[in-house]
């Protein structure tokens, strides 16, 4: 019998599905010899990658600067940690409290300000040569995952051996940067890409499937590469195919049967652990890597995920711009503290943290200087990050900025030292070779692995009480768009010029109106509580109306609904004709205008007039006064400068005109809320 001859390298890759398309040589690279290696070779039996992108700030979190200038160091504090001698952030109070466990570098380095290709280094180990690392080549170098599937893939879960949750790195919608697939290595070796949010009710997978492959190409494929293999067989003989080929059949298996899905169903576990890792997308994500490491998946990498408006300029992600100390107070640092130190310590109560890597770490830093927005801009020189688990030496800082946290001044660290350390501890000699697809042997790594951080047991025995304030940094809540949605409990309003920390409502009076919080009484027949009122005053001085309002927390690009409870009073039809053709009602958004935030320094942004609706003796129900307002540009990018702020505002219509009333009105505001809508990402965005 004849068959046509192929190139026996061509047959092996035919297929590419997990472990197909592995060659001889490929197979005895994979299998150093761990006794000329050192005892922490391969303790890594998972490996849980937390990728921060947009480049957390390294003052604000592991590497606190408390005696450099105000313009440096930040508005916050250093706390102590549970080992003696070492500080980080009052922003990471949990964190803190499992120091003893953490390897934290403070002289990460990559030199280079640009997201793309900064972040193609840590990703893979390698710096970037190209022209422009914002868009996936397949010429870019291979992810570090996809490397760990070829050449150390799983055994229990072969077809989840790399996993990426819950999206690739988008700077936006239209630019995935470089590094994140198989690139030169080949497509076949990109990690299961799986988008969703596992923090919402309806949690779906969607692309369970490898990247391009649908249910019906992978079963045709797996016929097409089962002949092939077959024929080889009459030739060779192979034993080492039997090898491949029972891999392949694994991860055909698992991949169209309902296996990895029951890993995926987040569902299933109890409610206390889901709030301690907390109900937000990225600390579910973490949660759901826990789950898949333990349903046997080799390597899950965790993306920070975008927000729901997906497009911003001066703050998405941990790329705080504008607003640093706000962003990182009200959400960055609050989700990653809680849900990093719930994997930490969920993984040691289930006996797992010895055998899974966990890192932690951003595509650089940010600038030692504060900007005039109250931002930190792209910094590569130094930054930080964090290990744990499966041979690493907790209780230890290495390498060491300067006092500005400006520049590496001793141990520095380039990604590629990284790189190794993971693949080290993956059992993946970092000093060998894989081929292309070209045929050339390229290195895995071109830097030797950390191994100061690596041992069996922790660096220190000394511990120490951590000073930090868990109730300072509370679990970060989505829904809190605005810290105040009624005007009950003490102290709720605050003058304008009042601090923007702590945020609440924040008035101006006028000659004209006050504002001032009412108890709880009855307006005609309803029953209404403690709420807003503004109460009108004549004085002979001038005056326009007044305002009440707050800052938005943290917001970023999308679609709002803005919406109040009101009803007004007078004393005489007349006075409610005066006060109609005197003055304007309006809900608005703003933008702050100076640093400090007072709500008499905006501008308007959005806005609705309305009028209000008198009570009278029969009045039952309030009236509802509502906006939706897009922030949202075709070209991404949108910015709230200095914040955005909410507000209902009385206001004078003619500034020429006396504003004098005949007699007593008030405008009584029961509640002023707020609801992101959000934006849809577009499905038909590809990588």
């Amino acid at each position: 019998m004849s068959i046509q001859l192929y190139d026996r390298r061509e047959l092996l890759r035919v297929g590419g599905l997990t472990l197909g398309g592995l060659g001889l040589a490929d197979l005895v690279k994979a299998s150093p010899q761990p006794t000329q290696l050192g005892s922490s070779f391969g303790r890594a039996k998972n490996i849980i990658f937390l990728y921060l992108c947009g480049g957390p700030p390294q003052h604000e979190t592991f590497d606190p600067k408390p005696d450099a200038p105000v313009e440096i160091r930040g508005p916050f504090n250093p706390i102590q940690t549970n080992i003696p001698g070492i500080q980080f952030s009052e922003l990471l109070p949990r964190t803190a409290g499992i120091a003893d466990k953490l390897a934290v570098i403070r002289s990460m380095s990559t030199d280079d300000n640009i997201h793309s290709s900064s972040g193609h280094w840590v990703l893979t180990g390698y710096k970037y040569q190209g022209p422009n690392a914002r868009t996936i080549q397949k010429s870019d170098w291979p992810f570090y995952g996809s490397i760990i599937k070829r050449y150390k893939p799983s055994s229990k879960m072969p077809g989840l051996s790399s996993v990426v949750i819950p999206d690739y790195v988008r700077q936006n919608e239209n630019v995935t940067p470089a590094g994140q697939l198989g690139g030169l290595m080949g497509t076949q070796w990109a990690p299961e890409h799986f988008v969703g949010d596992p923090s919402r009710r309806n949690y779906k997978i969607e692309g369970f499937e490898p990247i391009g492959v649908t249910l019906s190409r992978m079963k045709d494929r797996r016929s097409l590469q089962a002949k092939l293999e077959d024929r080889l067989r009459e030739v060779e003989g192979s034993k080492l195919l039997d090898t491949v080929n029972s891999y392949q059949q694994q991860a055909f298996e698992l991949l169209t049967s309902g296996k990895a899905r029951n890993a995926f169903n987040i569902q299933e576990e109890p409610e206390h652990i889901r709030d301690r890792y907390g109900r937000n997308r990225w600390g579910q994500c973490v949660l759901l890597a826990r789950r898949l490491i333990e349903s046997g998946a080799r390597l899950v990498h965790v993306n920070w995920p975008r927000e729901p408006g997906d497009n911003a300029a001066d703050n998405p992600l941990w790329d705080t711009h504008a607003q640093n100390a706000d962003r990182l107070e009200d959400v960055l640092c609050p989700i990653f503290d809680v849900g990093y130190t719930a994997l930490i310590e969920d993984l040691e109560q289930r006996g797992l943290l010895d055998e899974t890597l966990v890192v932690a770490i951003g595509e650089f830093g940010r600038t030692p200087k504060i900007n005039p927005k109250g931002g930190r801009d792209h910094w590569g020189p130094v930054f930080s990050a964090s290990l744990a688990g499966a041979g690493i030496s907790g209780g230890q800082v290495y390498g060491e900025s300067d006092s500005h946290g400006a520049y590496a001044i001793s141990d520095k660290v380039d990604p590629g030292h990284l790189t190794s350390t993971v693949f080290h501890l993956a059992g993946l000699n970092y000093q060998g070779t894989f081929t292309d697809p070209a045929g050339r042997e390229l290195a895995f790594s071109k830097q030797p692995a950390l191994f100061k951080l690596l041992g069996d047991t922790a660096a220190t025995s000394e511990r120490c009480e951590s000073t930090g304030d868990v109730a300072r940094v509370p679990d970060f809540d989505e829904s809190m768009m605005i810290r105040q949605t009624s005007f009950e409990g003490k102290q709720v309003l605050h003058p304008s010029n009042f601090p923007s920390r702590p945020k609440g409502w924040r008035f101006i009076n006028t000659s004209t109106f006050t504002a001032e919080v009412e108890k709880a009484g009855v307006i005609g027949k309803m029953s209404v509580n403690q709420h807003l009122n503004f109460r009108y005053q004549r004085q002979d001085l001038p005056g326009t109306g007044g305002i009440v309002g707050q800052e938005v927390r943290s917001p970023f690009p999308g679609t709002y609904r803005l919406y109040a409870q009101v009803i007004a009073e007078a004393t005489t039809e007349l006075v409610k004709k005066e006060v109609l053709e005197k003055y304007s009602f309006h809900l608005l958004f703003f933008e702050f205008t100076d640093p400090a935030k007072q709500i008499d320094k905006r501008k308007s942004i959005g806005e609705v007039e309305f009028v209000p609706e008198f009570a009278n003796a029969d009045s039952s129900v309030a009236q509802l006064v509502e906006m939706t307002k897009p922030f949202m540009r075709a070209s991404g990018n949108f910015s709230f400068g200095l914040g955005m702020g909410v507000g209902v505002e009385i206001r004078q219509k003619n500034a020429t005109e006396e504003p004098w009333l005949t007699d007593a009105v008030q405008f009584h505001v029961l509640t002023l809320d707020l609801e992101f809508l959000g934006k849809e990402r577009d499905q038909d965005i590809t990588v």
